[in-house]
């Protein structure tokens, strides 16, 4: 599976020709805590196109990048943003993202929370999910957390479509495949046919 996701972050098809994004695999479930406290999976987003990303909150350069592109998606997705589209952020550091510290990241990186979610839970469920994503993470000594960028997308009926590698990603064309994958939810039967 790790190397299916490793391969899969070059493997992007345009949506403005409307082919149809590719169909990577079923993509790996997960059961986390929000910085509200409540549990959430990725099954309970099921009917929405998921953008799954792996932050931290304290990360001073690297992960608010990451999270001022996402938050700008936000904006342009428009009413598509929760209504169809959901963005989850999960965390490599979760010994100090409590609910809490999460909840202070979001509203400080201006993230609607109706449809952004940030993800903690024990240092096992995090190192499952991440080993499942294709993250690698380790804490270094003076606190920071060396990780893996990598941002899934994930259609409405779970399967992993897209991946980007890095920070540097392309904001349009992922705003493309976000409304793309949006596209095949409002035409369910254009979806099942190319699959």
């Amino acid at each position: 599976m790790l190397a299916l996701l490793s391969l899969t972050a070059a493997i992007v098809v345009c949506a403005e020709t409307d082919e149809v994004l590719p169909r990577i695999g079923r993509a790996p479930a997960f059961t986390l805590t929000t910085q509200d406290g409540a549990r959430l999976s990725l099954h309970d987003l099921r009917g929405k196109v998921v953008a799954v990303t792996f932050i931290y909150a304290s990360c001073a350069d690297t992960c608010p990048i990451l999270t001022a592109k996402m938050a700008a998606l936000q904006t342009r997705l428009g009413a598509d943003f929760s209504r169809g589209v959901f963005f989850v952020s999960i965390t490599v550091d979760p010994e100090r993202d409590t609910p809490s510290a999460l909840r202070h990241y979001a509203h400080g990186h201006g993230a609607d929370l109706r449809g952004w979610v940030f993800l903690t839970g024990a240092p096992a469920e995090i190192r499952e999910v991440a080993k499942r994503y294709g993250i690698y993470y380790k804490k270094l000594a003076r606190g920071d957390v060396d990780h893996t960028f990598l941002t899934s997308l994930v259609d409405s009926s779970g399967m992993l479509r897209v991946q980007y590698l890095g920070v540097r990603f392309d904001p349009d064309e992922m705003l493309r495949d976000l409304q793309s994958l949006v596209r095949e939810i409002q035409a369910p039967g254009a979806a099942r046919s190319s699959r």
